[in-house]
């Protein structure tokens, strides 16, 4: 059965995605929704002067704000109505993830399959506003403090601007949130992740102009963009064999007596486990947690000679300081993200439950002890591998000045969304396929 899966998904091509028209739909619905997103994003905050904010932001793009205006696509930087994109929804989801493994009620709802599903759902709605409108707050009030050569951020400070801001802020999350989920369900793709790589992916094409631009009038040598260009063609390769490999631990079905007979039959599969269980997570709240101290010292703008100059430049990009601790962040989060993911112990129990075991090994504990074993040492790779991801593009470039950030976790994010949505598209067609020779066979039946 596996190998008639694999020939059939080898023969797929254009022919047949034209004849699917179910999924050119969902393409169309992915692509219309991802355009009003990024209409979104340039519709500005009421109340705000947007020369300010652009200034502002310049001034602090190497902290923590420069990130979040990367993911969200430039509208932190225009500080438009998606400013606080979808970042809410994901911490929610996170703090529901964490909570489900510590809360007895909230894991009983995990394992009730749909309806438990739906419930923590909700639950996350509920911390995506409580979350949106604690963030919406804190900028409204950060807005009121920021000024510039021409005067203050915002025109008429006060009450009315701060209860506009967070009502706005939060709407945007809100519906940034609920077109995510429309992209899952009726488009292609993970509607969240899609957002985030569209974001990324946008300002792209400026930072390629630039580059080419500051080439041509002789600030950046030939050598050095052909260099990141190579580097960065380097690091997709590296980044999509890392995401697609896996250890397969072998399955086995007991024995099955097909028909009269005949003699029984046992079966086996898989157990895939990725080398990369914990995703882009690791990463990006490694950055996050890093970057914090440079934001804080940049709105503060202390004195060169300060204290708070000295730690703005430890956690600067470059510093190997900075550098010791992202890698040490990035392996801590990549194993405590997997163990939330993954439970040894809960695929234990579903295997024995099914009757499978793995070969030579006991059902019961002694799988729960090898699970364990093998997971560990698979994110011990894929930690070290993020972590290089991420500091190889710190370490070379700290000496190199470009026009844009060039970061792994952008990149990370990039390669990872691209492979999954390639992936549900081959999908789809080889259903298509299928749905085409079940209808050939009722035909010659008939």
């Amino acid at each position: 059965m596996a190998s008639a899966i694999e020939q059939l998904a080898a023969s797929v091509s254009f022919s047949s995605f034209k004849k699917a028209e179910d999924l050119k739909k969902r393409i169309w619905f992915t692509l219309a929704a991802l355009i009003v997103y990024r209409i979104g994003t340039y519709v500005p905050l009421p109340g705000i002067n947007p020369f300010i904010i652009a200034e502002f932001t310049r001034n602090n793009a190497g902290g923590i704000l420069g990130i979040l205006d990367m993911f969200s696509g430039g509208a932190i930087g225009r500080m438009t109505i998606f400013s606080l994109n979808i970042m809410p929804y994901i911490s929610a989801s996170i703090i529901v993830q964490l909570l489900t493994s510590v809360s007895p009620h909230l894991e009983a709802l995990k394992k009730e399959g749909e309806s438990g599903r739906r419930k923590l759902n909700q639950y996350t709605r509920y911390g995506t506003v409580l979350l949106a409108c604690i963030q919406a707050f804190g900028i409204a009030a950060g807005l009121e403090k920021i000024t510039g050569h021409t005067g203050s951020a915002v025109l008429d400070p006060g009450f009315i601007f701060r209860l506009t801001t967070v009502i706005t802020l939060t709407g945007g999350t809100l519906f940034i949130m609920w077109l995510g989920e429309q992209i899952t369900s009726r488009g292609i793709g993970n509607g969240t992740s899609l957002i985030i790589y569209s974001g990324i992916v946008a300002n792209l094409p400026q930072a390629l102009f630039n580059t080419f631009e500051l080439g041509r009038q002789g600030a950046l040598s030939a050598v050095v963009i052909v260099g990141v260009l190579v580097m960065a063609a380097a690091v997709i390769g590296y980044i999509v064999f890392m995401e697609k490999a896996q250890r397969r631990i072998p399955i086995q079905y007991p024995k099955r007596q097909m028909a009269a007979n005949m003699p029984a039959v046992s079966q086996s599969t898989h157990l895939p486990l990725k080398l990369n269980s914990a995703g882009v997570i690791p990463p990006i709240f490694a950055s996050s947690l890093l970057l914090l101290p440079a934001t804080i010292v940049g709105f503060s703008s202390p004195s060169p000679d300060s204290w708070l100059a000295v730690v703005a430049r430890v956690f600067s990009h470059g510093h190997p300081v900075y550098i010791a601790l992202f890698v040490s962040l990035i392996i801590f989060f990549a194993f405590f993200y997997t163990a939330l993911m993954f439970n040894p112990n809960e695929t234990a129990e579903n295997l024995r439950k099914m009757g499978t075991y793995i070969p030579g090994i006991r059902p019961g504990q002694q799988t729960v002890e090898y699970l364990d074993y093998v997971l560990t040492r698979l994110t011990v790779v894929g930690a070290l591998y993020l972590a290089s991801i991420c500091v190889l593009p710190e370490i070379i470039l700290s000496r190199v000045s470009l026009p844009f950030y060039f970061g792994g976790t952008s990149l990370l994010i990039v390669v990872s969304v691209t492979i999954d949505t390639i992936a549900q598209i081959q999908s789809h067609l080889v259903a298509h396929q299928y749905e085409g020779l079940i209808k050939k066979a009722k035909l010659k039946d008939k």
